[in-house]
């Protein structure tokens, strides 16, 4: 019998399903962690070449307020629990838009966040649980899990053979808006919480961050991000233990070197 790519692939798949289906909400990941590095890029540079839907600040421009932010960035990966801190590019952006609080995962390491979101927030703590929260989504290889379980076997075959320019272009369009399964957004706020329990910050800083857009929800409209990362009942509550279980010491806010980061930004 004879057999063409499409139908290796297919059969492909069909073993990795076999093989996770005991996973939590049945997600299946058979990317390497190489894929995972040459998606990420790709969908970087496509992010890169479209300004109109991701207005990305120059480094050049605003060297002051990407000091801060990488200076947060490497504080986390320095941390424990970061297990691809090595192999990942970590390359973290601005992106400019006062109104859109929220910030993303790409594949690799691409860390992505909104003006909007770091204007919003008053205190570093909350603004680092949030970037742990997101590195946690690309450390723990949630960002391919989820596009192979959204976009399915097209997304893998144009992938793997290499016809993927039309996929990276609605992939990379689509990726701020990417939602992810709520036992990965737990582990998500789990790692955030202890990632920055070996740092200067509180530990739960997420858990303000959360709270504050969960008021601002119940106030009227829904945030961005909540609308992508949705919030299952004592999210907050559940940080907070686990900030207490791992027995955390207290860190601070850095209110004022955060207005800082803020006053840096256009």
């Amino acid at each position: 019998m004879k057999f063409n790519q499409f139908s290796i692939l297919v059969m492909l798949f069909a073993v990795v399903c076999t093989f996770t289906a005991c996973k939590e909400d049945n997600s299946i990941n058979i990317f390497s962690i190489e894929d995972d590095k040459q998606l990420g890029q790709q969908l970087a540079d496509e992010i890169a070449s479209d300004p109109a839907t991701y207005p990305v600040l120059s480094e050049a421009d605003y060297p002051e307020a990407y000091g801060h932010l990488y200076r947060i960035r490497d504080e986390i990966l320095n941390s424990n629990g970061i297990i691809y801190k090595d192999e990942f590019t970590w390359e973290t952006k601005i992106i400019y838009d006062d109104e859109t609080l929220n910030a993303f995962a790409g594949p690799g390491g691409h860390i992505y966040v909104y003006t909007g979101l770091i204007k919003f927030l008053e205190s570093e703590d909350h603004f680092a649980g949030v970037l742990g929260h997101e590195i946690a989504h690309a450390d723990r290889r949630h960002v391919t899990d989820q596009l192979t379980t959204t976009y399915g076997l097209t997304f893998l075959l144009d992938i793997l053979l290499g016809d993927n320019q039309g996929t990276i272009t609605d992939v990379a369009a689509g990726l701020a808006s990417l939602s992810f399964s709520r036992g990965k957004e737990k582990e998500a706020d789990e790692y955030s919480v202890i990632y920055l329990c070996d740092t200067e910050w509180k530990a739960n800083g997420a858990g303000g961050f959360f709270q504050k857009l969960i008021d601002l929800g119940q106030g009227g409209g829904t945030p961005a991000f909540l609308s992508t990362h949705p919030n299952p009942d004592n999210r907050v509550e559940a940080i907070n233990e686990k900030d207490v279980e791992l027995m955390c010491p207290e860190g601070g806010d850095f209110v004022t070197r955060y207005q800082d980061f803020k006053n840096s930004l256009p």
